[in-house]
């Protein structure tokens, strides 16, 4: 595992950090149906937080392997009434093709774990 991922193009060698690519895919995760944020959690106090937009990596865990294949654990807060499912299955079909877009990468997988819901006025 790698904290970024190089590869060589006609114009030369690009390096994306592995947190570019967190921030990235966090806002990606936001604009999608249902989700209301990022959530941090503190294992010391099992608290949970919605974390402001300025924080999104901090609710990513992103793995590049060797192959420079990208995994994603995403920690939720997601809206009160709506489809864990249906959140499920935008999120990983958007974050899938935004993300190899944006960096000519494979997402290997990705992982979600709904960490707190909430309601929406």
């Amino acid at each position: 595992m790698q904290n970024y991922s190089t590869f060589d193009n006609s114009l030369g060698r690009v390096i994306i950090d592995k947190d570019v690519i967190a921030t990235y895919a966090g806002a990606v995760a936001c604009e999608c149906f249902g989700i209301v944020g990022m959530a941090a959690v503190n294992m010391k106090d099992g608290i949970v937080k919605l974390l402001k937009k300025d924080y999104l990596s901090h609710g990513i865990d992103v793995t590049i392997d060797d192959n420079n294949e990208i995994s994603f654990d995403f920690h939720l807060i997601i809206s009160y009434g709506t489809s864990v499912l249906t959140i499920a299955d935008n999120l990983n079909e958007t974050v899938k093709y935004k993300v190899e877009e944006f960096t000519g990468m494979k997402v290997k997988s990705i992982r979600i774990f709904v960490e707190g819901i909430r309601v929406i006025d």
